[in-house]
């Protein structure tokens, strides 16, 4: 996979101890890769990073706030990485509402931290610096925004995750200029914006997934707030299969992925809130659901349209999904119903699933 790019690798990891984070640690790990991670400590309870005992086993782990910059750049020197993957985030848009500076220190600050980190590092080659779906300017069109689509944001977290993406672009012009490329520099900076992820080991607040989770392991109903609201879903490893395709063509210094990517699901997987609980339900019966009344008076803006056009990916990286939407949404329940049935952690599994789906598929980073 991935050209055997990852064994043997120095890979440093921010936000690793959150969902998406510690996906990318198991999986860097069965690659062969020699993991460091920084992070604030989780922040659920469950959380999958310690149900993985990944602190101990998989990577060297740094509680650290992204925020403390020379903290970060003292870790980050010494970890001595090839490339960086930066996910440390606030990740939720209703906190960012509760939570604005927060939200700006961390999502727009701390993405400035860690590219100037990466500066005069000799061992560096790499960074994949992750935002999000929502750094687009959504007029919440029915067509997908591409990559060349003007950043924006309504709520404090999509305009975060919108300045990151232009954070990025300006570090990569004024520090990393690619014309510069192999000469004053060795290091390919790329940005990844994917849409709503979803599987096993969410516990995240506001999120649907993970409320859904909740109630239904207590017996309890869950209350729908936008049933009709349309997300592009998809597994969390199809966006990390994405991240680490683009990391592979930075790694072998092809300047041309040096870019902002989109990953998301085919049409099939942007899909309603509803569709995704209807689907849910065929896996796990016991789920029960009601819709709110909308309360015009404390309710917050949220989008109810967003899709991303994901045809440079598909086209240049050879990057897609292996997964259905029904592959997806059965895979997620399942870890969730082993997880409180049988207190099973069905990560590698399902990572060793995915793998063999995209065999199958002949997919490109699954056979070469």
């Amino acid at each position: 996979m991935f050209n055997n790019c990852y064994q043997g690798k120095k890979v440093f990891i921010t936000g690793h101890t959150g969902f998406k984070g510690s996906w990318l640690v198991a999986w860097l790990n069965m690659l062969g890769a020699e993991v460091v991670g920084l992070a604030l400590a989780p922040e659920t309870q469950p959380s999958h990073f310690v149900l993985l005992n990944a602190a101990d086993s998989l990577c060297t782990s740094h509680v650290i706030d992204i925020r403390d910059s020379e903290k970060l750049r003292t870790t980050l020197r010494d970890a001595r990485p090839e490339i960086v993957f930066h996910l440390a985030a606030q990740p939720l848009v209703r906190d960012s509402y509760s939570r604005p500076l927060y939200t700006f220190e961390t999502n727009i600050l701390g993405t400035a931290n860690i590219l100037n980190a990466c500066r005069n590092l000799d061992s560096l080659q790499a960074v994949v610096i992750v935002t999000s779906d929502k750094c687009y300017e959504n007029k919440e069109w029915v067509w997908g925004y591409r990559e060349s689509d003007p950043m924006g944001g309504y709520d404090p977290y999509s305009a975060s995750k919108g300045c990151a993406e232009l954070i990025t672009a300006c570090m990569r012009n004024a520090y990393f200029n690619l014309a510069q490329f192999g000469k004053a520099h060795q290091v390919l900076i790329a940005s990844a914006r994917a849409g709503n992820v979803i599987g096993g080991g969410d516990w995240a607040m506001d999120r649907l997934i993970p409320d859904v989770v909740r109630a239904t392991a207590a017996n309890e109903v869950t209350v729908i707030r936008n049933p009709q609201a349309t997300r592009p879903w998809q597994h969390v490893l199809e966006c990390l299969s994405g991240y680490l395709a683009l990391g592979e063509k930075l790694l072998i210094g092809d300047k041309n992925f040096a870019t902002a990517w989109n990953f998301a699901p085919a049409q099939e997987g942007n899909t309603a809130v509803l569709r995704v609980i209807n689907i849910m339900q065929k896996y796990w019966p016991q789920l029960r659901y009601e819709v709110a009344e909308p309360n015009i008076a404390v309710s917050l803006h949220e989008a109810k349209l967003l899709r991303l056009d994901c045809s440079r990916a598909n086209e240049l990286l050879k990057w897609r999904n292996a997964w259905s939407l029904e592959q997806t949404i059965a895979v997620t329940t399942n870890w969730y119903r082993d997880f409180y049935a049988k207190k099973n952690i069905s990560t590698i599994r399902d990572i060793e699933s995915y793998i063999v789906a995209a065999k199958s598929a002949e997919i490109y980073w699954a056979i070469h």
